[in-house]
Formats: structure tokens, C-alpha cells, sequence
């Protein structure tokens, strides 16, 4: 049957929006399949996976550097560009530790094991740091900060120092608030059938947690990486651990609880004992 004579149907199927409930479950079998990867695959999708997120931050710093805007406009101007990283991870394919929070979907229907969820977490988040670092140490060698009198390293270095003067409490639920959005993000890619339906899903919850200044972790990386490398005064190992551990653990519970837990007590939990 060709595209024109398709049943009302299957021609609805291939314009409408998958529902939230297909969602779930489209989700959920991602994440089955992402916990059993080859190692050396979760490596190599997660080094790309830090870069990408770094792509962003870097086209954030230079777009905010020098704008002329208000605080807002700015911020929302600057939290489009950034959603260029999780673009590339979504549609070019990459393992995003903040984004494979929403694997807590098959652990809850116990599709996935503790074990394996932490072992994937532990390894991707592992692979960004070093994603990130290495793409900080590329930028820094290729002289990106130093253009326009090195007005984008001043940019940068503001970045990671008010980071590093966050308070625990601060970080924490800043990095709640963001990967609530981040895995929303994801969430609604998963509804989309085209790339630009895709993209357009992710850039509003991405300009959302930057415009609102929330933490992400791999991002941090990148802004600590950067800031290391010229000299930010302050932004210190300890300083950057600091603000890590708070933000990572907020953004493990606004991604694995706040999105994937509520959204599979809703739409899972219990769904193969009730389906006919």
C-alpha cells in the first residue's frame, strides 16, 4: 500500500507524537539495552558524549561573552546555543550520564539489576570526565578563549569560580532542578518521529535549566577543565570535587526519581500484570 492510500490509522502513527505511555516504554527498553553495551562501546559513547556537552559549553561562553544583553535574554540566548551538546548526543548517538539516569525506569520493573545500573552509571560518568577534560584541553591549545583580547576565558574563568562558591545546598538542588529538565529533554525526543521534531523538543528544557542557572555535571567538567587550564584563581581539585559530588548526586535524583520513577509508577508499574 503506498503512502497516499495508507489507512487513517498509520498515516496518524507517522504525524502524531508518540503518547507518554509509548514513551515509558520506548524508554525503558533503552535503558535494558544501554546496561548491556560492550565496555569498551560505554567508553567510547561516553568520551563522545563529554565532548559533545562541551561542544555546548563552549558555544555558550563565546555567545554570552560581550552580548550586550540583559541578564535574561542573555541567559536564554545562551542556553539555545548549549543545547547543541545534548542534540549531539540524542541524534548522533552518545552515552550521557545525566540523560542515563532515566535507566532507573527498567531498574524499577527489575529488567535491569543494581549492579548493572551502577556499572553503567560508574562508566559513562567515568568516560565524560574524560570527554569533557579532553575537549577543554583542545580548546585550550586551539586559542578559542582568546579571541576578541580573551574575553571568552574571562567569560569562562566567572563561570567556574561562581561555581565553585555555590554551597552544598546550592549545588545540590540546582543539580536536581537541572537534570529534571535534561531528562525531560530526553523524555520528549522519545516523542518525536523526525530529527526536527527531535531538536525542538530538546532546546526548550535545555535553555530552561541554563537560563535558570542549574547545575549540570558534565558540563562542570568542562567549565572546572577550562578554568584549570588558565589559571581561574580558585578553582582549585578541591573546589572542583566539592561542587561535583553535590551537584551529581542532585542530578541523579532529579533524573532517576523526579522523572524516571514518577513516569514509570504512571505509565509501568504494573503494566504486563493488568494488559490483557
Amino acid at each position: 500500500m503506498s503512502e497516499n492510500n495508507k489507512a487513517p490509522d498509520e498515516v496518524s502513527h507517522l504525524i502524531d507524537a508518540y503518547t507518554p505511555a509509548k514513551i515509558a516504554a520506548l524508554i525503558e527498553g533503552a535503558g535494558v539495552r544501554k546496561v548491556h553495551l560492550p565496555i569498551i562501546q560505554i567508553l567510547a559513547l561516553g568520551f563522545m558524549a563529554g565532548a559533545f556537552i562541551a561542544f555546548g559549553a563552549v558555544f555558550f561562553t563565546v555567545t554570552v561573552t560581550d552580548s550586550g544583553l540583559g541578564l535574561g535574554p542573555k541567559r536564554l540566548l545562551g542556553g539555545i546555543v548549549f543545547s547543541l551538546g545534548l542534540i549531539l548526543v540524542v541524534i548522533g548517538g552518545a552515552e550521557l550520564f545525566t540523560g542515563n539516569n532515566l535507566i532507573a525506569m527498567a531498574w524499577a520493573d527489575k529488567k535491569v539489576t543494581t549492579v548493572e545500573i551502577l556499572k553503567n552509571w560508574i562508566l559513562v560518568y567515568g568516560a565524560n570526565f574524560i570527554g569533557a577534560v579532553a575537549m577543554a584541553l583542545i580548546v585550550h591549545l586551539a586559542g578559542t578563549m582568546n579571541m576578541a583580547g580573551a574575553a571568552p576565558a574571562e567569560t569562562a574563568n566567572a563561570i567556574a569560580i561562581g561555581k565553585t562558591n555555590l554551597s552544598f545546598t546550592e549545588a545540590f538542588f540546582r543539580g536536581v532542578l537541572c537534570n529534571a529538565l535534561v531528562c525531560l529533554a530526553v523524555w520528549l525526543s522519545y516523542a518525536a518521529h523526525r530529527v526536527s521534531g527531535k531538536i525542538l523538543a530538546i532546546i526548550f528544557p535545555v535553555a530552561g535549566f541554563v537560563a535558570l542557572g542549574f547545575e549540570h555535571s558534565v558540563a562542570n567538567m568542562y567549565f572546572f577543565a577550562i578554568a584549570i587550564l588558565q589559571g581561574a584563581e580558585g578553582v582549585t581539585i578541591a573546589a572542583v570535587v566539592a561542587n561535583l559530588v553535590p551537584v551529581t548526586i542532585g542530578n541523579i535524583i532529579g533524573g532517576s526519581i523526579f522523572v524516571a520513577l514518577i513516569y514509570w509508577a504512571v505509565y509501568l508499574r504494573g503494566a504486563e500484570k493488568t494488559s490483557p
